[in-house]
């Protein structure tokens, strides 16, 4: 039995088929052109998910269900997105759609949650009851799994662990609120420092690592220039793993979960991050040293983690 993961996201449409015990058959991408209508993006989908099947060889009577992580707020019952902004959705009819090309149960999620499912089901979280995972890109994405079950609130809109303040007079968010996590841990937020700090001082390795041109900043560099020795680049890391480990912190206080698993681009520093963000997670967590039993870690599957967590949400639905 195989079934189909998707993966929407607000640049790119990737699905793939996935055996039941979350290894990747076959996958494939498409733009998802956010412009369009829901209907041509739904379809574009149906048709990325047939073409794989055909180019593997697999009958679509081999396929169990279809499973979509979506960005916004679900509503998996009726198989809609209530909401999501950077695709213009607003009570689309998902899964109405879909079977309009592909006569399965499709069952649908927040994109941030089902990659923590994927992590949970296949991924750093096997074998352990509850995880939360964190994504550190262009925002900080949440997914809560307590039990095996995707916590999201009455209202499907919870988890979004991004929008918790943790400067009630700190930095304007997009969402309007002051002090967000994401405006100090996101990648989005360490590059914006590190510009900064490479603009006021010029000496800097930073500038030398970008050769003098900021548009090239990414969230590696800032790592790389500290690991060289630059005493800039070095306060501007230690800062953001400051406010790193107070989210996190805040994230043990409240559930307390086996596994926090980092993903996103700034994951790829591992140990250049893992090491020094468990140092401050001891010093703010309640308890301190002696409740710290909490471990962090780098989430496994990548990118591949919303693709597989979509597939494996029958496994939520259908009570497996």
């Amino acid at each position: 039995m195989y079934n189909i993961g998707i993966d929407l996201g607000g640049t790119n449409i990737a699905a793939a088929i996935v055996d039941e015990n979350g290894t990747i058959i076959r996958k494939g991408s498409t733009p998802t052109m956010s412009e369009r209508d829901y209907s041509a993006i739904i379809k574009d989908m149906a048709m990325l998910a047939l073409k794989l099947l055909e180019e593997e060889g697999i009958d679509i009577d081999d396929i169990h269900s279809v499973g979509v992580g979506s960005p916004g707020t679900p509503d998996p019952e009726n198989g809609i997105i209530v909401y999501a902004n950077n695709l213009r959705f607003h009570n689309t009819p998902i899964r109405q759609e879909m079977k309009k090309y592909i006569d399965k149960p499709i069952y649908l999620g927040n994109d941030a949650n089902v990659a923590a499912f994927g992590e949970y089901e296949c991924g750093t979280g096997l074998e352990c009851n509850n995880l939360v995972a964190i994504t550190l890109g262009t925002g900080v994405g949440g997914g809560i799994v307590i039990d095996g079950k995707i916590i999201s609130g009455s209202f499907n809109g919870g988890a979004e662990l991004g929008h918790v303040s943790i400067n009630y007079n700190g930095i304007t968010c997009t969402c309007g609120r002051k002090g967000c996590w994401e405006q100090y841990s996101s990648a989005s937020a360490l590059i914006r420092d590190a510009k900064e700090a490479a603009t006021n001082n010029p000496q800097s390795k930073l500038n030398e690592l970008v050769d003098g041109d900021l548009s090239k900043m990414n969230a590696k560099i800032p790592f790389d220039a500290a690991l060289e020795g630059d005493e800039v680049a070095d306060k501007v890391i230690k800062n953001y793993i400051k406010y790193l480990a107070i989210g996190i912190a805040n994230v043990i206080n409240v559930f307390q979960p086996e596994i926090v698993v980092l993903g996103g681009g700034v994951s790829a520093q591992r140990d250049n991050l893992i090491k020094p963000l468990e140092k401050e997670v001891i010093n703010e967590i309640y308890g301190g040293k002696n409740a710290f039993k909490t471990k962090i870690k780098v989430a496994k599957l990548g990118n591949d983690a919303g693709i597989i967590g979509a597939a494996m949400l029958y496994k939520i639905y259908e009570k497996v």
